[in-house]
């Protein structure tokens, strides 16, 4: 096992700036997610520290070693992609075993690190089957085991659920953690998926347009996101955000006075952003008055769609309610629960 550290990190296609300057810190053991939009740089940084892309400026250091100018074989990483990249006419036992007969492993010791992966992965019963007779979920479990075999100083993974039906990636989203948690290897995973970084990572680097917004664990990201792309981007459904001016200490918003939280900074004629999590709207007498658009019971709670002057804010209930679309509704947020951005710099205040 190895940190990872990456000093002024960029990438240039021609003219094109994709990674800028970028410094990161993954230590030793850590399950670090990267996440963020589509051509936020997030596989570009991850083919990078792979070696899969040459690098313009800055350092990546796996360990001790600069390994800016290593090819991926010396780099000691092992890398899992969303397309399982099997050999279709080899078994999975030579699938998983490749890399080591490559590197002139006897015969008999990459059959036992087959087996010994095969079985952490629950793959026994496959090893004598060819990729196309497995599920999707199989093969990329083998794919795992390929990676495991080699004994890496750093997993990289690239989108590896993407391919899997929904029910599929929550399973595997738990193999994958539970695998982490038992070889304790350095893991750098990347996803567009915000669920799956909250619920695997041990710390998001959240990036956007080559850069890094924020890294941090991912209750940390959720409670106290550092602006408000952070903001909408960490949390399902996503916090709603208001355009608001300060008068007289509070946020007037909406058609309504809201409460600036109890220690957050702000000045008279500010223009700010009032942000709240769903979960964190009640129904009230006073607060954002608007119409109900949208219903969506999902079982064990209800979103439910509020058009407030023409701009959607969505509530989540945890007990059942009686609410109808075209219903009239007032919302309000909880104390102390709301965000306070600056709305020139996007910059959370407080």
């Amino acid at each position: 096992m190895a940190e990872v550290t990456i000093r002024d990190l960029s990438k240039a296609y021609g003219g094109v700036q994709v990674i800028k300057g970028l410094n990161l810190d993954i230590t030793d053991g850590e399950f670090v997610v990267l996440v963020g939009p589509s051509g936020c740089g997030k596989s570009t940084l991850l083919r990078m520290i792979a070696g899969l892309e040459a690098v313009t400026g800055g350092d990546i250091n796996i360990g001790a070693r600069r390994v800016n100018n290593l090819p991926p074989s010396e780099r000691d990483i092992a890398m899992v992609f969303q397309n399982y990249a099997l050999y279709p006419h080899k078994t999975v036992a030579a699938n998983m075993g490749f890399a080591l007969k490559m590197r002139g492993m006897e015969a008999g010791a990459i059959r036992a690190k087959v087996e010994r992966a095969a079985e952490v992965l629950g793959l026994t019963p496959y090893l004598d089957r060819f990729p196309r007779a497995l599920s999707g979920g199989q093969r990329q479990r083998v794919a795992m085991g390929r990676a495991i075999v080699r004994d890496p100083q750093v997993f990289l993974f690239d989108e590896p659920l993407s391919n899997l039906d929904a029910k599929l990636r929550v399973q595997m989203r738990t193999e994958i953690r539970e695998l982490h948690l038992r070889l304790k290897t350095t893991t750098v995973y990347v996803t567009h998926d915000q669920i799956e970084a909250m619920t695997m990572a041990d710390k998001i680097v959240v990036m956007q347009g080559g850069r890094i917004e924020q890294v941090g664990a991912p209750l940390e990201l959720y409670d106290r996101p550092a602006n408000t792309f952070v903001a909408s981007f960490i949390g399902s459904p996503a916090m709603n955000m208001i355009e608001g001016r300060i008068e007289g200490g509070a946020v007037l918003a909406g058609g309504a006075r809201l409460a600036v939280p109890a220690g957050v900074q702000v000045a008279e004629g500010q223009e700010v952003i009032f942000g709240i999590r769903p979960e964190f709207f009640r129904p009230a007498a006073d607060g954002l008055a608007g119409t109900v658009a949208v219903v969506e019971p999902t079982g064990s709670e209800t979103h439910v769609v509020v058009r407030i002057q023409g701009r959607d804010m969505v509530a989540v209930f945890r007990e059942r309610v009686t609410i109808r679309p075209g219903d009239a509704i007032t919302l309000a947020p909880e104390a102390g629960a709301a965000h306070i951005f600056d709305k020139a710099s996007g910059a959370r205040l407080g």
